[in-house]
């Protein structure tokens, strides 16, 4: 079976995302199909890869985005899909890219639609008329949901959304984690040297810079730490459009916070993660949130925000705090006082190996009746 999967906003810095593609398409390869990912870039491109092959199309970037681009010629992307002849169409973009879902169904394609952002979240975030986002998310949300044959949620709270306005074809498969890649034999006392004096309580901010990730969150709660006497460090690796904006109120308050930029290392990323006490993953409109995930893979607690999924993703492996500083500041030192904390991290993440979620997507591509499989799938959380 040949499974074309098309993305939007797809850097060599943007993530969640591009771990995603990557591991669920090397899975597709293992699992004997054949994957294509298509993805803007700034040119045209075309590799075969472990994860299948890469076709990159020239695109413009989007403005105020931190340098995402975006597929926007839909007659190029059309020839692309007839060209690749697919089998299975995977879109990753409900914004975007939804016309490919009926692009697929006047051809006899399948179409399956990967909800990687909460929309009424984002639209309460940042739409103009936040009183209405509600409304306006649903009227898209039935639009994505009957232009597609399944919408794969990654959890419930990332389905909630489909299923308050009735939505059917809903798969709920849960993302991943490198059980290998991320472990906690990865705890390096140089890296705790080289970020923390001896003593400091060594916090860990991993992701994206941007507005709808909260990252000013955890400077709030580093500061509430150090006011009640506690001596926390912070570290926030990842780049993004906030960053000299954080960097200045982090100097303007005198706050010992290091900005590492993004990680692109793995095993450099591995090695903080599994050398932090706590890691911090504020977003409060996350569908997911595979860098919390890595964070428990490598041994380490999260406190995550209340407000989204990552509670659901975490379990008792962290804690949720409300948005205030003084709640984030407490959730911390409750993990810090936990002294089985890095044995429940790591168990938690062993519940999410990237086969599993391998073999959810493919059975969501697979099967006819989506509403059974989502039943199914459900099981798995």
């Amino acid at each position: 079976m040949r499974i074309v999967r098309v993305a939007n906003f797809v850097t060599e810095r943007s993530g969640g995302l591009r771990t995603a593609l990557r591991e669920l398409g090397a899975g597709y390869q293992r699992a004997g199909h054949e994957a294509v990912l298509v993805v803007p870039g700034e040119r045209d491109g075309d590799e075969d890869t472990a994860q299948g092959r890469v076709v990159t199309l020239a695109a413009p970037r989007v403005p105020a985005m931190g340098g995402y681009r975006a597929l926007v010629d839909r007659g190029r992307v059309a020839r692309v899909l007839r060209g690749l002849a697919p089998d299975r169409i995977e879109v990753s973009d409900r914004t975007t890219l939804r016309w490919i879902g009926s692009w697929a169904r006047r051809r006899g394609v399948r179409s399956m639609m990967v909800s990687h952002e909460n929309l009424d979240g984002l639209l309460r975030l940042f739409g103009p008329l936040r009183g209405t986002a509600r409304q306006v998310a649903d009227r898209l949300n039935a639009r994505t949901a009957a232009a597609h044959d399944v919408v794969a949620c990654t959890t419930g709270w990332a389905a909630a959304e489909f299923e308050r306005i009735g939505a059917t074809n809903l798969a709920r498969v849960p993302l991943g984690v490198d059980l290998d890649g991320f472990g906690p034999d990865r705890c390096d006392p140089a890296v705790r040297r080289r970020w923390a004096a001896s003593g400091d309580v060594l916090l860990v901010h991993c992701g994206r810079l941007s507005a709808e990730k909260k990252p000013a969150r955890s400077l709030a709660a580093l500061a509430a730490l150090r006011a009640d006497g506690v001596p926390a460090v912070l570290v926030v690796a990842g780049g993004g459009p906030m960053r000299s904006a954080l960097q200045e109120e982090a100097a303007a308050r005198g706050l010992p916070v290091r900005f590492t930029g993004f990680v692109r290392d793995r095993d450099e990323l591995g090695a903080l993660l599994a050398t932090a006490d706590v890691v911090l993953a504020p977003g409060p409109v996350e569908t997911f949130g595979l860098a919390a995930l890595e964070a428990l893979a490598s041994g380490t607690p999260v406190v995550v925000s209340a407000e989204g999924a990552l509670p659901e993703v975490i379990g008792d492996a962290g804690r949720a705090a409300g948005p205030s500083p003084a709640a984030y500041a407490s959730a911390i030192r409750h993990l810090l006082a936990t002294p089985e904390r890095r044995i429940l991290a790591r168990a938690r993440a062993e519940l999410f190996p990237w086969q599993t979620a391998v073999d959810g997507f493919l059975a969501a591509h697979a099967v006819h009746n989506a509403a059974t499989n989502g039943n199914w799938l459900r099981s798995m959380m």
